[in-house]
């Protein structure tokens, strides 16, 4: 479970991690509490499987990258294994399954747009199942944040 200072530690990183020589130190400061044990729960949550990762996010496009938002419909016998070949690939930013026809979905993130259809091909090559590719259209940033 998470406790009182474990949530405020989410709550407080949703909004970024600080930009400085000692971004872990800083936000533990901010927290009242010491960098070790900011580090300390942070792993422990990422063990627990309470966090899925702590990272930058970044926004490919501005860097110059290609981004898509991906989908297949995997049988459910070879989800495991087909997840193994997709999530192989560096470019694959996460994955998920869904309770849908196309079942597994992930976002792909390529040092250069081109990159983005050579990784599709790819994967579609090595597990000879189709991908959808579904590019943005258009974006909007609605300030997404979860309750810790």
């Amino acid at each position: 479970m998470m406790d009182a200072l474990d949530r405020r530690i989410v709550t407080l990183l949703q909004d970024g991690v600080p930009i400085c020589d000692r971004p872990w130190q800083e936000a533990a400061t901010t927290l009242g509490i010491d960098e070790a044990e900011l580090l300390a729960r942070l792993q422990r949550l990422l063990a627990a499987g309470r966090l899925s990762r702590v990272g930058p996010m970044y926004h490919a496009e501005r860097m110059g990258g290609g981004l898509t938002l991906c989908a297949m419909a995997v049988p459910e016998a070879r989800f495991d294994e087909v997840a193994g070949l997709v999530n192989a690939h560096v470019e694959v930013a996460h994955n998920y399954a869904r309770a849908h026809a196309l079942n597994m979905w992930f976002v792909l993130a390529t040092e250069a747009p081109a990159d983005v259809a050579r990784v599709l091909a790819a994967i579609t090559a090595e597990t000879g199942l189709a991908v959808h590719d579904m590019p943005k259209l258009d974006e909007y940033f609605i300030g997404l944040r979860f309750a810790a």
